[in-house]
């Protein structure tokens, strides 16, 4: 897990919010992985629909949380024009992923938004 994404769940003690980052944590791993690998391997597939399921089922939950926080972050050098959760998690296949630059820049933008949302959680903003 991100260090500064796990002192600030530390600090929450928040379990659904532990449960969002421990997948999007998972997501974010997988994406870096078949990137770089420059290849899905089939346990990436798996574990890519299996994750897909699941945050499209709960997103919508965390979309309206999550959307001042990463509005104005950027993604290959632009300001993010679409929520980069979403564009992370809408391909139908982990082998989108293989040769994807712009998701490896848009996981960036994610990570901003994610513990945006957790340290004005923290500061009683949100």
């Amino acid at each position: 897990m991100n260090p500064f994404t796990q002192s600030l769940l530390a600090r929450l003690e928040d379990s659904e919010a532990e449960q969002f980052v421990q997948r999007w944590d998972e997501l974010e791993a997988l994406v870096i992985r078949v990137y770089r690998r420059g290849e899905a391997r089939p346990d990436d597939l798996v574990a890519y629909r299996r994750l897909r399921a699941w945050l499209t089922g709960r997103y919508p939950q965390w979309r309206p949380r999550f959307f001042d926080y990463w509005q104005g972050t950027r993604v290959a050098g632009q300001v993010a024009r679409e929520d980069p959760f979403e564009a992370l998690f809408k391909p139908d296949s982990a082998g989108a992923f293989v040769d994807n630059w712009l998701a490896m820049q848009t996981l960036p933008a994610a990570r901003e938004g994610l513990n945006g949302y957790l340290l004005a959680r923290l500061e009683g903003q949100a």
